[in-house]
């Protein structure tokens, strides 16, 4: 009986200090959570920007909107960006990335995928990765991976045979879980911005051609770093979700624990008492 009384015990310890880990874990994603969502005003500020300078340049340029300058359709193979986790504890949104990702068996694709767990998961959809690198730690981080993919990106792009790039990312909702979303990237679609007339031309240095291409660069990384920062806010927000489910379990099993700890300590005080009541009969025969 002390030996039972003993394991449970110890039991209701060891699940005791898991609930501090998982209370503690769920208080960082959330603060993770709270840290990336107060960047995208700022990335949405800095795209907006950009939009005010294509639409300035856009009243420079000879040819039509539709005209402009877009990477050469040579062959149907789309780069898909798939930005994941780099940590577990997130349940199924790594899969559910993946899912999204998925293309018809005939078209040609690539994958450039980001984080180390997301790789995992892709290797179980039999997606080859021709490009990968490590999620963001925390989002100061972010600039730095957006000009990695860039990188990758643009050098890819230079090899030719490449027709569509688009990002596969999460987003965080605050009542359900991350919604996946799918971003085309290029061939860069001019159109969405509509040409300022202003009664004076803006004053550039470059040639309009090779402005507005730079200019679609600057929008393009600008995007990547907004599906960062809203996949690592994702991320966080499925590890808090995860770790309240967790906690959830961990007090019933506590609950559980408890009452079984209750119930032998009390059999242990009964049996005390009857084999005392015992001695105590044993007595007063004995000096009867």
């Amino acid at each position: 009986m002390s030996n039972e009384l003993g394991v449970v015990q110890a039991r209701l310890g060891t699940v005791g200090e898991l609930a501090s880990v998982v209370t503690a874990m769920r208080g960082i994603a959330a603060a993770r959570t709270r840290d990336a969502l107060e960047r995208l005003p700022g990335i949405r500020a800095c795209a907006d920007q950009i939009s005010a300078a294509i639409a300035d340049a856009m009243t420079l340029a000879l040819p039509l909107p539709s005209e402009l300058p877009t990477p050469a359709r040579t062959s149907d193979t789309q780069i898909l960006i798939v930005i994941g986790t780099e940590q577990g504890f997130v349940g199924a949104y790594n899969h559910r990335v993946m899912q999204a990702a998925r293309r018809p068996s005939a078209d040609a694709v690539e994958y450039f995928i980001v984080g180390d767990r997301a790789q995992l998961v892709a290797e179980e959809f039999d997606y080859r990765a021709s490009w990968s690198a490590e999620m963001a730690a925390h989002v100061d981080a972010v600039p730095e991976l957006a000009g990695r993919i860039v990188g990758a990106l643009y050098g890819r792009l230079q090899d030719g045979g490449v027709s569509r790039v688009a990002l596969v990312h999460g987003a965080p909702q605050p009542v359900e879980g991350a919604s996946i979303a799918t971003t085309s990237l290029l061939p860069f679609d001019f159109g969405r911005f509509e040409a300022v007339h202003r009664r004076l031309p803006p004053i550039v240095a470059l040639p309009v051609r090779e402005l507005l291409e730079r200019l679609a660069e600057e929008y393009v990384y600008t995007q990547i770093c907004e599906a960062i920062v809203l996949s690592f806010a994702a991320e966080s927000e499925a590890r808090m979700r995860t770790m309240m489910a967790a906690r959830r379990n961990i007090d019933e099993t506590a609950l559980q624990l408890t009452m079984e700890y209750r119930r032998l300590r009390q059999e242990q005080i009964t049996a005390e008492i009857v084999e005392l009541s015992g001695v105590d009969t044993r007595t007063e025969t004995l000096g009867a």
